[in-house]
């Protein structure tokens, strides 16, 4: 653990980031602007395709940034799962669509967590991302993961951070987000707050994986409903002949 701390610290740490659309791209270049090195992991090959030529086809990443990280070595983008063995830190950041049922689909998240467990090595810091339910990182990513015959705190680290991005907002860039973090033990919490205070201003820390899972839906849920209520209320001020901007 002192190794990778140090590591993380030192920006010496190498950063693989699986999945590299509207989440995963942006925090890429902003761990690529913090001097990490970052190598992400797409199975799109026509994204794949794009990035290698620093063509962004995400709104809130600039090409001609990209283009300057992908000549100096200091991103790399590849298909290929393989490349986890060479990582210090994995972050996923795939997708989680509803099911035709309503229901979350984490396909996406156990496919991942499954090439990694794969390639997985010591002393090496896994974070997931995606939204999803509450236990999902406890028990369906730490039983995939110790099937590999590791064990958590003494051979890997694992924790939940859930994205909160704003795509195209101008005024609150990534990084000026404060970042949720849990995890499933201290030590991955504490390995994972050194990765994220050295990108993003302000981390807030809390007390298990389980609870940043359930931040991320509160503020969906939150959300939602504010959005439905203000339509509704549309549609009644409509009716009554008054506008709701006032």
């Amino acid at each position: 653990m002192r190794n990778l701390k140090e590591r993380l610290l030192n920006k010496k740490a190498k950063i693989g980031i699986v999945g590299l659309g509207y989440v995963g791209l942006p925090l890429s270049i902003a761990f690529c602007k913090k001097n990490y090195k970052v190598t992400g992991i797409e199975l799109d090959i026509d994204r794949v395709n794009s990035l290698k030529k620093g063509k962004s086809y995400i709104e809130d990443v600039d090409s001609q940034q990209l283009r300057k990280f992908i000549k100096e070595g200091i991103l790399d983008v590849s298909s290929d799962y393989k490349v986890v063995k060479t990582q210090d830190v994995i972050i996923i950041c795939v997708p989680t669509p509803l099911s035709k049922t309503k229901e979350p689909d984490i396909s996406y998240i156990i496919s991942s967590i499954n090439s990694i467990a794969e390639n997985i090595h010591k002393s090496q810091l896994i974070i997931l991302e995606s939204t999803t339910y509450p236990g999902t990182t406890k028990e369906e990513i730490l039983p995939l993961l110790e099937s590999s015959g590791l064990r958590l705190d003494r051979d890997f680290y694992l924790a939940f951070s859930p994205e909160r991005v704003d795509p195209g907002n101008k005024d609150y860039p990534l990084i000026s987000i404060p970042k949720i973090l849990g995890a499933v033990s201290k030590k991955s919490l504490a390995l994972a707050a050194t990765l994220y205070t050295q990108v993003f201003d302000k981390v807030i820390k809390v007390s298990s994986s389980d609870v940043a899972e359930m931040a991320k839906l509160l503020e969906n849920t939150f959300r939602s409903v504010n959005i439905g209520l203000i339509n509704e209320i549309t549609i009644m001020c409509d009716k009554l002949g008054i506008d709701v901007w006032g």
